[in-house]
């Protein structure tokens, strides 16, 4: 390919709004283009390495047997209101209407959609399991777009569903699917981590994620320093300590007028914010719940959620707090109130004694309590708070750090929560109806572009891993005007794409200078340089990743460019 006839618009200057490496480096390097907030256009650059990217993908899937297809991106509202989605992913979702006054969504994701589409076939054990992917463009009406095709409103994706008829294929797909991500992001020259994450909105049993290590990566990733442990800090645990062992002394109502907060309680009684049981209050799908925690911890919401199989979960307002719990808003405790509470207990807890806690009374507490004075029942302990950097790794193997990751893909066990939904029923071997057991499996293809960029920079642009960069060679002769260059520059050319490289030819008008520039903000993984020395069929290789050259005669160059592919 001659650049001159390939749309490369190139920028010298940093645009002032990006606000990333990979989002300056994209803009500058002319791989995207900002069309309106948070929607890009992929230039021709950036065209090349998703479809690099794309191949790689569907190797791994024709590894393990599954079949590509394509699904609308335009679907009917109906679809969502019957899977109850439509109101958890709320504004979310872009809605229109038809000129029949019909909704409809742009998809995000496309469970119902694949779900509807199969139940009729997928009717009988003896059709299952199966795999079907596709790749295609989602849409998401994002309240922040930021770091370019990091959080962008339209974005592509490589979306998967597994259909089986018990948990054992299921857990073979499941374990099928992660090795194949696992093979990608290894191929592409992914730096990642497989942590187990939040099924979140999808519902499910189990799920992974896998981010890629980043400093401008808005997921923190908790992770042993000592062994493979690593979670999401949504889903992430820890071993703590026991706390200590005290006498138990009787409890006593004191007066704390205007105490609303640990902080403040914690000075006016003068004790650690671990010796106060927190109370917080939540409202999930409609029901009050109210979460006890040690006061130096946080609520997890994600682990709140889960734990109670809820689809929706919010802080109680002030009026909730007296209306559906029956108490006073920082003040308020697990005994005396409203009949309906349910009442969740953090591991933190376990063993405390001799502890403040709100009495639901106005302007007082409960000092030296223990749980005797709360509950005449036995209490159970689960994990719901946030773990903390330094804690004992779950695995007891080193302690908990944490680093910061861009996520780029989602593998779920979804269960049947959508065949359940869509009546997508299959006899089993006994002549009886049971629904599909569903996975589902996901790799954003487009926030890779610039999760690989974060990665594989320096200061004078992109270095491509050879797998996926735009053009694996860029020749550049010196001047394309000049006979002798000429020649030699198009039989390199030639020799190369022969052997089945990808070629990229600067025969522009340009001086030497600038058409070096714009190879090493390119990033193609090998340069070609025809100069001086081109009436002796002597030409330069410079590899992109440390910069180093050496010279070579035609005759040589297709083993030496096959030998320093091969080591990038």
């Amino acid at each position: 390919m001659k650049q001159s006839r390939l749309y490369i618009p190139t920028l010298k200057q940093i645009p002032n709004d990006a606000d990333s490496v990979s989002h300056q480096l994209m803009l500058r390097a002319g791989y995207v283009r900002q069309v309106s907030t948070g929607i890009y256009a992929y230039l021709p650059l950036a065209l090349s390495v998703i479809n690099k990217i794309e191949t790689i993908i569907r190797q791994e899937m024709d590894k393990i047997e599954a079949a590509e297809m394509q699904l609308p991106s335009l679907l009917p509202a109906e679809l969502w209101e019957e899977s109850g989605r439509i109101n958890t992913y709320g504004d979310d979702v872009f809605k229109l209407e038809d000129r029949h006054k019909r909704e409809f969504i742009l998809g995000p994701t496309h469970e119902e959609t694949i779900t509807t589409v199969v139940k009729e076939y997928l009717n009988s054990y003896k059709k299952l399991p199966m795999v079907l992917y596709q790749m295609q463009n989602k849409y998401r009406d994002v309240t922040s777009t930021k770091y370019g095709l990091l959080r962008s409103r339209e974005f592509l994706m490589a979306d998967a569903y597994s259909f089986s008829s018990n948990s054992e294929q299921l857990d073979i797909i499941y374990s099928q699917m992660e090795q194949a991500y696992r093979n990608i992001f290894d191929e592409i020259g992914l730096d990642f981590r497989a942590i187990y994450g939040s099924a979140d909105l999808m519902g499910g049993t189990e799920s992974k994620e896998f981010s890629a290590l980043a400093n401008i990566g808005s997921d923190t990733i908790a992770y042993s320093d000592d062994s493979d442990y690593s979670a999401n800090l949504e889903m992430a645990s820890s071993k703590l300590p026991d706390n200590p062992t005290e006498e138990k002394k009787k409890s006593e109502l004191i007066k704390t007028p205007d105490v609303h907060t640990i902080a403040a309680l914690a000075s006016f009684l003068n004790i650690a914010s671990s010796k106060i049981m927190k109370a917080v209050a939540y409202m999930a799908d409609d029901k009050p719940i109210l979460v006890m925690i040690r006061g130096d911890y946080e609520v997890n919401d994600v682990k709140v959620k889960n734990f109670l199989d809820a689809d929706l979960l919010t802080v109680a307002t002030p009026d909730q707090v007296t209306e559906e719990f029956g108490s006073i808003p920082g003040f308020i405790g697990p005994k005396g109130l409203n009949p309906d509470v349910t009442v969740l207990y953090d591991s933190s807890l376990e063993g405390l004694t001799n502890f403040a806690v709100g009495p639901n009374i106005r302007n007082k507490h409960l000092v030296n309590a223990n749980f005797e004075d709360l509950s005449d029942s036995e209490i159970e302990f689960h994990d719901f708070r946030v773990v903390k950097e330094g804690e004992a790794s779950p695995d007891g193997h080193g302690v908990i750090k944490f680093t910061n990751g861009i996520r780029v893909a989602n593998i779920y066990k979804l269960g049947t929560k959508f065949s359940e939904d869509f009546g997508a029923n299959f006899l089993n071997e006994d002549g009886k109806s049971e629904p599909i057991i569903m996975g589902s499996y996901g790799i954003s293809i487009s926030r890779l572009l610039s999760a690989v960029i974060e990665q594989h920079n320096d200061e004078n642009g992109i270095v491509w891993p050879a797998s996926i960069a735009p053009y694996q060679v860029h020749v550049i002769p010196i001047n394309y005007d000049d006979d002798t260059q000429k020649k030699l520059s198009d039989d390199v050319v030639k020799i190369l794409k022969d052997e089945n490289f990808d070629v990229l030819l600067d025969d522009r008008k340009e001086r030497p200078g600038v058409k070096f520039a714009d190879s090493d903000l390119i990033g193609i993984p090998i340069r070609v340089t025809v100069g001086k020395k081109a009436a002796d069929s002597i030409v330069e290789l410079k590899i992109r990743s440390t910069a180093e050259t050496i010279e070579v005669n035609k005759d040589e160059l297709v083993n030496s460019v096959k030998i320093l592919l091969k080591n990038q």
